[in-house]
């Protein structure tokens, strides 16, 4: 029943598309405008929301990661929307002249995005921004780790906006799957790599464009001239935001050998300055289930098993470790070093996802790019140094979604830079005006004039169209 309400909503908005097949900038605008209504008038609802799906995740956390930066992407693309819509006049070479070209950007039609529970209504309404300004449908499938505020969110769209122009859909795997498979324009998704494969599979069936935003392992490369105090203070931020559930989170540290104690003193000293009293701090946030507390006590466990040594963070050394005790009930996991880590360990092969930083040692810069290229392409780079040669160095010798440089995070969050992933991190790109393009279709238009000898090129071929190539030849 839920997928054949699944597939009339598509049908309405994929008729209301192919009946207005040109948006106008003033329809565009009007529906950026509610959706900044909704968000203003409602703010303290989803927030509340969001808490109450983690249990715990402090009103103050989710303005940061989530409310304001929704509020920028709204305000940029209100404020560029008229130029973003304008057509885009190209150059036409002299050997087309004379002549005009330019580039329309035109809806797709109906866009569909999936979106994770991390950040759930950031990762939810960003996309849907770009898709909204593009002149597009938007049909929205939240997480089900996330039902209270997908509920409510299926509520407020409800409430301002018509089925044929936005609309939220909730459901287990089962409903997720169906929305895969439904013959969108584009479909953007966000999350796992496991899951975007499934994601992946069910689009191609219908040929449908995606958009998938993956994770992996982000690297945190020190060099040899690093800061340690300062490193460890930008990676204990980027790290335990939202308690390391982020999908460019630093996921392992690389340093040269012999600066592992000194990091590792270095980061319990920034973790303690972010959160005394840690694990327990109101704006320390909490794991999302038990079955992810389960999935990282058990990579804790595999580590120790193959060597490593585990070192948590905690205000008391009296308090049990963490594995030692289940997913008690507030979820709050202690921030945890692992030293001694093998590429053997789960740690290294797959994103954690959570609270737990390996500390990888290397003994050459050279070393460097093999260890990153030796793990799939991850989302994000951070390179922490003074020493220009050795930063261009990684630079050349690495692919990843993006780089920061002496910090994290900081590039998602530029509103001119595009934010996506690259191979198994993902593919496709938005924010700002690249999501815009990204849920446009880009129509090339070429007006020549009426040069009545432009069809001197066509048969039957003779001198005169030798001489044609010959002069066209000085140009290659």
């Amino acid at each position: 029943m839920e997928q054949d309400v699944l597939q009339q909503a598509f049908d309405v908005q994929y008729q209301a598309s192919r009946a207005h097949l040109q948006v106008s900038e003033a329809v565009r605008r009007d529906r950026l405008l509610r959706l900044q209504k909704l968000l203003n008038a409602h703010e303290e609802e989803l927030i509340a929301a969001i808490q109450a799906d983690y249990g715990i995740r402090s009103a103050r956390l989710t303005q940061a990661t989530e409310i304001i930066t929704t509020h920028l992407q709204l305000s940029q693309a209100l404020r560029q929307l008229r130029s973003w819509c304008q057509h885009r006049r190209v150059a036409t070479p002299l050997y087309l002249q004379p002549a005009r070209a330019r580039i329309q950007y035109q809806p797709l039609g109906v866009v569909g995005i999936i979106a994770p529970w991390n950040y759930p209504l950031q990762l939810a309404i960003g996309p849907a921004i770009g898709a909204l300004a593009a002149g597009n449908r938007v049909m929205l499938k939240p997480s089900e780790m996330a039902p209270a505020l997908g509920g409510l969110l299926e509520q407020l769209v409800g409430r301002y906006f018509s089925p044929d122009e936005f609309a939220v859909f909730n459901g287990e795997s089962p409903l997720a799957l169906a929305f895969a498979s439904l013959p969108f324009d584009h479909l953007l998704f966000t999350g796992s790599t496991k899951i975007g494969r499934k994601v992946a599979q069910a689009a191609a069936q219908n040929l449908t464009p995606t958009t998938l935003e993956l994770g992996g392992k982000s690297p945190c490369v020190l060099s040899a001239d690093a800061d340690l105090d300062e490193a460890a203070a930008r990676i204990a931020h980027g790290k335990l935001l939202n308690a390391g559930q982020t999908c460019i989170a630093p996921d392992y540290v690389l340093l040269p050998r012999g600066r592992e104690k000194a990091f590792a003193q270095a980061y319990r000293k920034a973790v303690q300055r972010l959160f005394p009293g840690i694990p327990e701090h109101p704006d320390y946030a909490s794991i999302i289930s038990a079955t992810d507390w389960s999935r990282l006590t058990l990579m804790l466990q595999q580590a120790q098993q193959l060597g490593g040594e585990v070192m948590e963070i905690r205000a008391s050394d009296e308090s049990p470790s963490i594995l030692a005790i289940s997913a008690h009930g507030l979820r709050q996991m202690p921030p945890t070093l692992v030293l001694g880590v093998t590429p053997a360990m789960r740690l290294m092969q797959e994103e954690i996802f959570g609270p737990i930083l390996p500390l990888v040692s290397y003994d050459r810069p050279a070393d460097v790019p093999q260890i990153i290229a030796s793990i799939p392409r991850p989302m994000a780079l951070y390179w922490f140094g003074r020493d220009k040669t050795a930063l261009h160095d990684v630079l050349e010798k690495t692919v990843t979604g993006a780089v920061t440089v002496n910090d994290t995070l900081l590039h998602f969050v530029h509103p001119n830079l595009p934010f996506g992933g690259v191979g198994a991190s993902g593919w496709g790109a938005y924010h700002g005006r690249h999501g815009f393009e990204r849920f446009s279709h880009a129509r090339s238009i070429f007006q020549p004039s009426r040069w009545p000898s432009r069809d001197a090129l066509h048969p039957p071929f003779g001198d005169r169209f030798d001489r044609i190539i010959q002069l066209l030849r000085r140009w290659f």
